[in-house]
């Protein structure tokens, strides 16, 4: 069951961004060019969603309630990330 709650975890923010990418112009008009928002598809995706949330509620300026909204998108992303090193050191004893 833990491991299927981490599945959907994972997944939802990507299924969220893959809706916007083809159901919107979102992307384009957040970002300059694809390889930000791609870079976030892989590694980042709740940073990415954050992110262009600001830029298109705040007319291009991350301030006030979105940046703090960033930057518990950027806690969470990288929580991800040492959850699981966290898990793999403790399997290796």
């Amino acid at each position: 069951m833990g491991c299927l709650l981490a599945i959907v975890a994972l997944a939802v923010p990507r299924v969220v961004m893959a809706v916007a990418f083809f159901a919107t112009d979102w992307f384009t008009r957040a970002f300059a060019n694809m390889l930000w928002p791609i870079l976030g598809f892989l590694f980042m995706p709740y940073t990415t969603l954050a992110y262009m949330a600001a830029m298109l509620e705040n007319n291009h300026v991350v301030a006030g309630g979105w940046l703090v909204l960033l930057v518990v998108a950027v806690v969470v992303d990288i929580a991800h990330w040492g959850g699981g090193h966290r898990y793999w050191r403790g399997s290796r004893r």
